[in-house]
């Protein structure tokens, strides 16, 4: 196996274990990220660290030998393979982080940008480099680094193909933060600020923020004011308010 899936207290950590190929994105690597983003799904975990293996890579990207001498429809049900399985960050019902350990490149980095967050060591370094082999990101760059870092830096990246380090990274935004010392330290810390917290309440929260980017302010206000009143009506919630009044730290229960 070229993932591992493992547990460490309140976390799941997939790692990407292919060193000798830089952690490089295989079609069969990517349909064993998809059964463990399945199992991380039904795990008790409260927040995901995404990682490679080795001190070099976090991810170089495609496995650009599988991607040659394809014809027009198997280009394109790969795409939308790898589309699927980055998805399905969206979809885990926990937060997830991405410890970017040096190289994250192509699809690498479109895994990375899937996760809710990304943190990186000093050493990172990062890029959509497609345009340099005559081709475009198709595991859903082209629609994440814009969301990440707006229009114009996302087109530059793109269509230049050039390589951001980590420091540029957290400027523009791409990442939340650079830590220092070991990646999967540095996320599990950075994940200990949020996972404290009630896991319906914050994905609440993140539900109204992703609509925010697809929908008139007047829609989002609306899903808002859905969500914020769902969010009242859970005992996470009176338990907040009460050990607020009661000048005490709130135990919530995940209900």
């Amino acid at each position: 196996m070229n993932v591992r899936l493992t547990q460490r207290e309140e976390f799941a950590i997939l790692t990407l274990d292919r060193p000798e190929a830089l952690n490089a994105l295989s079609f069969a690597v990517l349909e064993q990220i998809s059964q463990a983003f399945d199992e991380v799904a039904k795990s008790p975990a409260r927040a995901l660290i995404v990682t490679g293996a080795g001190e070099k890579a976090f991810c170089a990207g495609a496995d650009i030998k599988e991607l040659r001498g394809r014809d027009m429809m198997a280009t394109k049900r790969g795409a939308e393979f790898g589309q699927a399985v980055f998805a399905k960050l969206d979809k885990l019902p926990i937060p997830s982080v991405a410890a970017i350990n040096g190289y994250a490149f192509g699809g690498g980095l479109e895994l990375a940008m899937a996760c809710t967050f990304r943190v990186a060591t000093p050493n990172a370094k990062m890029g959509l480099p497609e345009i340099k082999l005559g081709l475009i990101p198709g595991y859903g760059g082209t629609q994440r680094l814009p969301r990440l870092v707006g229009e114009a830096r996302a087109l530059e990246m793109i269509m230049t193909g050039r390589t951001v380090g980590a420091e540029e990274a957290e400027r523009i935004g791409l990442v939340n933060k650079v830590v220092e010392g070991d990646a999967v330290e540095g996320a599990i810390a950075f994940a200990r600020t949020f996972t404290c917290y009630s896991l319906p309440v914050l994905g609440f929260a993140r539900d109204a923020v992703r609509r925010a980017l697809d929908l008139p302010i007047h829609e989002g206000l609306k899903i808002e004011a859905d969500l914020s009143t769902l969010a009242f009506r859970t005992a996470d919630a009176e338990e907040g308010m009460a050990a607020f009044a009661e000048k005490r730290k709130a135990e919530f229960k995940d209900a």
